[in-house]
């Protein structure tokens, strides 16, 4: 008996298609949110990546349209109140309407909490709590308009487990994974998704010290029942996940990405 060959995307795989969305990444000019912005462009999203540099952003975006992405650079500073508004704006008005929002704009700062200075925590709260919030209220005020929209706040395992002289990043993170239920509890109503996606160790230039030190990396392997650093595409399949109509009803939850490290002591 002669087989027949499916022409067309099945229902399962075509919801996570993601050709005519439009994607808004922070901090995607490297790093995990390069990562990202490739992935959910390979998905058939259009991308607009973010960073503050546009020499950055614009050789991410060659790299991007080298392999056939369809891409748009902004450069603005996350923290800025005023500066995100103009900029959701102008993409909205300009490119199109925001279907996927990935909040990935983050910084670390290590050191004793009793010798951290309050300028660096205002720093960092700003960048890794202020920025989700900031870009989350300025996308969303357009997507509860089109009763639709996808909101992926990046978290970290550090939003639910502590460190040592990391208590800022942590709080930071655990603020991020608290906003984002909010965020799904206020907006879930108007059609919006708000997930977080939360990263165990992995492999950036933001841990390279880390990744560096044998002693360390040692013992992460070991904590780690996948017994391995992780690799940033190991991203890419949750983030499509939550940018899709695959979850379309999954909301305020946090996919940890961790190789297992949350689920052992």
């Amino acid at each position: 008996m002669d087989t027949i060959k499916m022409t067309s995307p099945s229902p399962a795989t075509a919801a996570f298609d993601l050709t005519g969305r439009l994607a808004l990444i922070t901090g995607s000019s490297a790093g995990i949110g390069f990562a990202l912005a490739r992935g959910l462009a390979q998905a058939g999203a259009t991308i607009v990546l973010n960073a503050r540099s546009q020499d950055k952003l614009e050789a991410a975006a060659r790299t991007l349209r080298g392999e056939g992405a369809t891409v748009h650079v902004k450069a603005f500073d996350v923290t800025d109140a005023k500066a995100v508004s103009a900029a959701v704006d102008d993409i909205e008005k300009n490119i199109g309407a925001i279907d996927i929002l990935i909040n990935n704009a983050g910084m670390q700062r290590r050191g004793p909490l009793e010798d951290f200075s309050v300028e660096h925590w205002h720093e960092l709260m700003r960048t890794n709590l202020d920025s989700v919030f900031l870009n989350g209220q300025a996308v969303a005020r357009h997507m509860i308009a089109r009763k639709r929209g996808k909101i992926i706040n990046i978290c970290s395992v550090q939003s639910e487990l502590g460190r040592p002289n990391i208590a800022p990043y942590t709080a930071s993170k655990g603020g991020v994974k608290m906003l984002t239920k909010g965020m799904a509890i206020d907006w879930g109503q108007h059609g919006i998704q708000v997930n977080g996606l939360g990263p165990g160790y992995f492999k950036t230039e933001l841990n390279d010290a880390l990744v560096k030190n044998a002693e360390f990396s040692s013992w992460l392997i070991g904590r780690t029942p996948s017994r391995r650093w992780g690799d940033v595409e190991d991203l890419v399949g949750p983030a499509v996940f939550l940018a899709s109509d695959a979850s379309k009803f999954v909301n305020g939850h946090i996919l940890y990405v961790d190789g297992g490290v949350t689920a052992t002591l």
